[in-house]
């Protein structure tokens, strides 16, 4: 009996579902059975999490945006006139405590006034928009040259051949003594500084990338492309560079400060802008360094190039490490 019950056929019609509903054609796919169930990965979005993980990075975010709002917006809305207090005397070289006594509790007298009577706050904003457009100039034609040529340097051997020469002769020339000859011959403006930084400097970056790719030219995938027929150039920018956005981020944290130090530098000693930039104002400056009282006009420009190189490279080398693939593990 036990045996007639377990072979016993069940009527479909009792269960209440159509033979359409009980039974379907399943069709055999080969791509559906090689797919895999996985969450969808999305490489910018496992870069900005991992970023954002970090609430030190959340701090360095704000502090760059105030100082974009600073740079950019703020000396367009006060429209700054160095010399509207020059015919007053008593504005000139005032401590902030002095200068919001005489002028007004306002946020342009924070940092008290300079030797023309003008507001050391405004200045130095005026000067930072002029120093960081600089240097981001720079460094887009810096990088945007230096990682093309790099790549296909890196993977050339011909071309590596050439271009190995061309970097012991320019290369042996100590870059900041390039600058300094170049803008004695010319005159030194800002798109003069511009081109001493750019007309060399992208051979330093193309060098550091070469040596990246040289690493990487010779795996499999690269091998059989150059197999396939695929061009030198197609293959330095589909399957090398994607590889290293990483390194490319980190790289350009470290270009963009560097270029607000060499302005600063060259005005510094005499031979930067003519324009107002951070540069030009510590040089003005520079007398009242060692003045009692004065040292606000001196320090203030320098605390605040400071505080945009700190934060610009923080923000950049934070960012290079979360682009690193083995971090959104």
């Amino acid at each position: 009996m036990s045996e007639m019950k377990k072979n016993k056929l069940v009527d479909l019609t009792d269960t209440g579902f159509t033979e359409e509903e009980l039974f379907s054609h399943v069709d055999h796919s080969v791509f559906i059975s090689e797919k895999i169930t996985a969450p969808r990965y999305s490489y910018w979005h496992s870069v900005f999490r991992v970023f954002f993980k970090r609430k030190l990075n959340i701090v360095i975010l704000f502090l760059l945006a105030v100082i974009i709002v600073f740079t950019y917006v703020y000396p367009a809305l006060t429209h700054y006139d160095p010399y509207e207090y020059l015919m007053d005397p008593t504005n000139k070289h005032l401590s902030p405590a002095d200068a919001m006594e005489k002028n007004g509790r306002e946020l342009k007298w924070i940092l008290g006034s300079g030797g023309a009577g003008e507001s050391t706050f405004d200045a130095v904003w005026n000067g930072a928009r002029i120093s960081i457009s600089l240097a981001l100039i720079c460094a887009a034609i810096n990088m945007t040259i230096g990682i093309i040529i790099g790549a296909i340097w890196g993977f050339s051997k011909r071309v590596d051949v050439f271009m190995l020469e061309v970097y012991n002769i320019i290369g042996n020339v100590p870059y900041i003594l390039f600058i300094s000859v170049l803008i004695m011959i010319l005159t030194a403006s800002f798109w003069t500084m511009v081109l001493a930084m750019t007309l060399t400097g992208w051979l330093f970056i193309a060098y550091f990338i070469r040596t990246q790719v040289i690493i990487i030219r010779d795996r499999e995938y690269n091998m059989a492309s150059r197999c396939l027929g695929t061009s030198t150039f197609k293959i330095a920018m589909k399957n090398i560079l994607p590889f290293m956005t990483s390194v490319i981020v980190t790289l350009l944290a470290t270009e963009i400060p560097s270029y607000i130090s060499y302005e600063v530098f060259l005005a510094y000693i005499g031979m930067g802008l003519q324009e107002l930039s951070l540069g030009r104002l510590i040089y003005q400056a520079e007398p009242a360094m060692v003045t009692p009282g004065w040292e606000f006009e001196f320090w203030s420009p320098v605390a605040i190039s400071a505080i945009i190189t700190v934060v610009l490279f923080v923000a950049g080398q934070n960012l290079g490490d979360a682009s690193d693939p083995r971090t959104h593990m």
